[in-house]
């Protein structure tokens, strides 16, 4: 049995992206390396920082962590950020 988890990066630029793993570490690696998503290629945007991990059961839940943070304002993505108990990377 997996487990699912959210994840927020911060990329150079101080943006964020938000996505869905079931290995954090490699995750990370890809985005680092301009394999990750088409958003973290840029290389204005790396390199990348992991800064929240949170760990869900299933997928779905972790899918649905992440779809709801990415319709927060950027304001409330940092009080969520701020206020979320987040895991050591793996």
């Amino acid at each position: 049995m997996s487990i699912h988890y959210f994840y927020v990066l911060e990329c150079q630029d101080h943006s964020f992206y938000a996505g869905y793993t079931i290995d954090p570490k490699r995750r990370l690696t890809e985005h680092n390396d301009g394999r990750g998503a088409k958003y973290t290629r840029l290389p204005s945007r790396r390199p990348l920082q992991m800064i929240h991990l949170e760990s869900f059961d299933t997928r779905s839940l972790a899918m649905k962590a992440e779809a709801a943070f990415k319709k927060l304002s950027r304001k409330q993505k940092e009080q969520y950020l701020k206020n979320t108990p987040t895991l050591p990377l793996p």
